[in-house]
């Protein structure tokens, strides 16, 4: 049984994994983990999928414990503005589609067309987005009975697993905030925390990696290894040499630039989503935290310069971006050929990803941590155990890669080369046939990518009817059923909005609320 881990490297993803295998293993494992004070983290991952609940709950953390320490906010969906047309906007909700007769509202919305806002007709959630509503009561409360699910403040301890019902809203926070917090945590639990280089890495005749070596601590040897160097991948792509599988040829957008702009936004109202607006050569993110709002664009080099990108995202926000530093970063998109080599693990960006368009960074360090505490080695079996870990991790990448490709060949923007040249690149194998299955019937658990990768089948038709670029059909034998009950349906969503818009706060009020619960306590 390996009874000592090594992390080295920090950040989101380093602090992630010390606390989290604490919180599981107690002092059973002891936990290392060696970050550089000389390498900055990148920092600019903000916002999250739902199943980060699990995260907090099984680290025994109530949403007063570390939301005002990391000036997160609530994030019930992603806008997408001018993907489709200037001007035009709409929502992927954490919300699926209600059923009506044993057939979901979208396809009745499909063959109703009782508007073009498939989002606004079919969720309550659109409304609350555009109405800045928070999905918490001041008392507390979570909104409405019929979108709710177990509340992140009643649950035990649970994985991604166990999410059977999809929570309608996820976490927008300051990534270095939580690293800080996650330090806390870690280090009262054990951790031991060594600040120092790593300059060589040592391996024995197997490939195992025995010890690696720091500038001023000496060697540090463990049973397992864990790499969250980041892009560089020190220890699994440098030292072990595993082969990197680029993403490059279906998604090319290989640069960001970011900025971090203050904002106050008592006045102006703050939008409970993270926003993706498209532009020239990608996209710009717009991530509203408690003081500042966090926000890139992200872009492909062969289609924009750094400066050109700068100087878009800078005018995109106008005086408020004047003598803000500017972070320029180069993505690897793509992942490694096996996350888990000999036993050495990489978790975050040196196991792989893709482009921030669904906020995937944390939710793949999630799934990475979850699978390595199920697969944690030490038994006749560590050979397949490996072999496991490998499958699911690259399954949940390979299939997120698909979700985003469908993104830009289903936008109806078609104005200049990046747009038009995404309708004709290079897809993922079996994509194409997926999306001819899609016009013919919207998708469902039998249509999508086969593995587990985070999204359901309501995700993908969100985006294939909000985008607007493709073709679908109604299912013709709807025009051949009774639809009254899918207008009551349809009406009863629209009626819930208002209720909702009526009687819960704004996002900002309770944001303001839960940091003045907080300091009260404190």
């Amino acid at each position: 049984m390996a009874k000592s881990v090594v992390i080295v490297g920090g950040g989101t993803a380093g602090w992630m994994t010390a606390s989290y295998l604490k919180a599981a293993f107690g002092e059973r494992l002891a936990v290392t983990l060696v970050e550089s004070r000389n390498v900055p983290t990148i920092g600019v991952g903000e916002a999250s999928f739902s199943t980060i609940r699990h995260f907090f709950s099984y680290l025994g953390l109530q949403e007063t414990d570390w939301m005002p320490d990391c000036h997160a906010t609530y994030k019930l969906a992603i806008r997408y503005d001018n993907w489709r047309a200037e001007g035009h906007h709409f929502y992927h909700p954490f919300e699926r589609p209600r059923v009506v007769e044993g057939v979901s509202l979208a396809d009745w919305w499909l063959h109703k067309r009782p508007s073009e806002d498939y989002d606004r007709d079919c969720s309550v959630i659109a409304a609350l987005c555009d109405a800045k509503r928070s999905p918490r009561r001041l008392g507390g409360a979570l909104l409405a009975p019929e979108l709710g699910a177990q509340d992140p403040v009643s649950m035990s301890r649970s994985t991604m697993a166990e999410q059977n019902t999809q929570f309608p809203y996820a976490y927008q926070f300051d990534a270095t905030l939580l690293a800080r917090l996650l330090t806390g945590y870690g280090t009262d639990r054990g951790v031991r925390h060594v600040l120092d280089d790593v300059v060589d890495t040592a391996v024995d005749e197997r490939g195992h990696i025995t010890h690696v070596r720091t500038k001023e601590s000496g060697d540090l040897a463990g049973d397992l290894f864990i790499d969250c160097t980041g892009f560089r991948g020190m220890l699994l792509n440098k030292t072990l040499g595993v082969p990197f599988i680029s993403y490059q040829d279906t998604l090319p957008n290989d640069r960001a630039v970011a900025l971090r702009v203050p904002m106050e936004m008592a006045d102006q109202g703050m939008g409970p989503y993270t926003r993706a607006s498209a532009q020239a050569a990608g996209w710009i993110w717009t991530i509203p935290l408690h003081g500042r709002v966090g926000t890139g664009y992200v872009y492909a080099s062969d289609y924009c310069t750094p400066e050109e990108a700068e100087r878009t995202l800078r005018a995109y926000w106008g005086p408020a971006a004047d003598d803000l530093t500017a972070n320029h970063i180069r993505m690897r998109i793509g992942r490694s050929e096996n996350s888990w080599v000999n036993n050495c693990v990489a978790i975050g960006l040196s196991s792989g990803f893709v482009e921030p368009l669904e906020s995937t960074g944390i939710f793949f360090i999630q799934n990475a941590i979850e699978q390595l505490v199920k697969h944690f080695p030490g038994g006749p079996n560590d050979e397949q155990l490996r072999r496991s870990y490998n499958r699911q991790v690259a399954n949940v990448m390979d299939g997120v890669r698909e979700f985003l490709v469908l993104h830009y060949v289903a936008a109806k923007r078609n104005d200049n080369d990046y747009w038009r040249d995404a309708k004709t690149r290079t897809m993922p194998d079996a994509l194409g046939a997926r999306i001819e299955q899609w016009q013919a019937k919207l998708p469902d658990q039998d249509t999508i990518f086969p593995y587990y990768h985070g999204f359901e089948p309501y995700s993908y038709t969100a985006m294939i009817l909000g985008l607007g670029g493709l073709d679908v059909r109604p299912l013709p034998g709807l025009a051949m059923m009774d639809d009254v009950a899918a207008e009551k349906e349809l009406r009863l969503v629209r009626d819930q909005a208002k209720s909702l818009v009526e009687t819960l706060p704004s996002h900002w009020d309770y944001i303001a609320h839960l940091n003045d619960r907080k300091g009260a306590r404190a």
